[in-house]
């Protein structure tokens, strides 16, 4: 039995069970794919499940007001990803008449569609028999080949991509790419030892037959997270907590936010901040830290947690409301 026969073989019998496998449906394959870009297959789920009840096919995500999509999406992370949902769909709905488009080619050209989440949809959900390369499918060809390249060099990953592209069953790449995630998500483990014993194609792999498991694969260093302070005022009032919306681009582009400034402020400077925006504590100050690691920054934020009199919100700001306002993660922390 060759390695592909052996990893299919392995994949019928151990597969997990997630409500994405369950459909050739290219809208929720295309939907689960962008959710678990850099999202725990644990947390996707709910997410998955209430947003196709929300928004169960491309003409309703291409029409969705854009508060109720961030909502949606509130807590997921990585917000650009669901205004691409969006953009993409409204140009599905406008040149395709709302169905997605089954070559790999008119997939990769949509807002948000990279080359792996193009070759997931495309192998998936229309059988096209192209390869999709992503973190885990490059560890389990490192170690089955021993190969020391940089996986995150570009030129390392469209060699993977063409010889997957060379060597993959024409006759069932959707699952052949499943496959190779799922080897990669439960056996063939990053960040430790791989689970050789369990792995069907421990049989072929020159890494195992070396004892080199765990230098593999070769991953250059990300650069330092930049580290940014900042205070954040977490404001109650009788009508609410108080924050306001960003700007329409950069980090969490368009969501709602709580009052911050740059840098860590004493107790006197907060006091003059709340002042000068017309705002009058009722009762002390409670000051405590709280941080959010983005992808390559992070937050170290001194919260300023108090309550405020029964008050019009300064100009521009609102009072935000549970069902209405999407508060990203790295605010809602400071309300805890």
């Amino acid at each position: 039995m060759n390695w592909i026969d052996a990893l299919l073989l392995w994949y019928q019998n151990n597969a997990r069970d997630l409500p994405w496998r369950r459909t050739r449906d290219p809208y929720c394959i295309w939907i689960s794919e962008i959710m678990l870009q850099q999202t725990r297959v644990e947390a996707v789920r709910g997410y998955y499940a209430r947003f196709l009840e929300a928004l169960p096919d491309v003409r309703s995500l291409a029409q969705v007001e854009d508060g109720r999509l961030m909502k949606l999406w509130e807590g997921l992370g990585y917000y650009s990803r669901a205004g691409n949902l969006k953009r993409a769909a409204q140009q599905v709905v406008e040149r395709e008449g709302g169905a997605l488009p089954v070559s790999y080619e008119a997939l990769l050209a949509l807002p948000g569609i990279g080359a792996y989440t193009a070759g997931a949809i495309a192998s998936i959900a229309f059988g096209v028999p192209v390869p999709a390369v992503d973190g885990n499918v490059l560890r389990v060809m490192a170690r089955k080949d021993a190969d020391y390249a940089d996986i995150m060099d570009e030129r390392t990953r469209r060699r993977v991509r063409e010889t997957l592209l060379r060597e993959m069953p024409q006759d069932r790449p959707g699952l052949f790419n499943q496959a190779m995630m799922e080897l990669g998500a439960t056996v063939c483990l990053p960040n430790g030892a791989p689970r050789c014993a369990d792995c069907p194609v421990a049989f072929c792999c020159r890494a195992h037959a070396l004892g080199v498991e765990r230098q593999l694969p070769v991953k250059k260093k990300k650069t330092a997270r930049r580290i940014e302070q900042k205070t954040v005022f977490a404001l109650r009032s009788p009508q609410g907590v108080l924050g306001y919306r960003r700007p329409e681009t950069g980090l969490l582009a368009s969501l709602y936010q709580l009052p911050d400034v740059p840098g860590w402020l004493d107790e006197g400077q907060m006091m003059a901040f709340l002042a000068a925006h017309g705002l009058h504590p009722v009762g002390e100050l409670r000051v405590y830290v709280r941080k959010h690691i983005f992808t390559h920054v992070e937050w170290r934020m001194r919260v300023c947690h108090v309550q405020v009199g029964n008050t019009a919100p300064p100009p521009g700001w609102v009072f935000l409301e549970e069902h209405t306002h999407s508060l990203p993660t790295a605010y809602r922390v400071c309300l805890e």
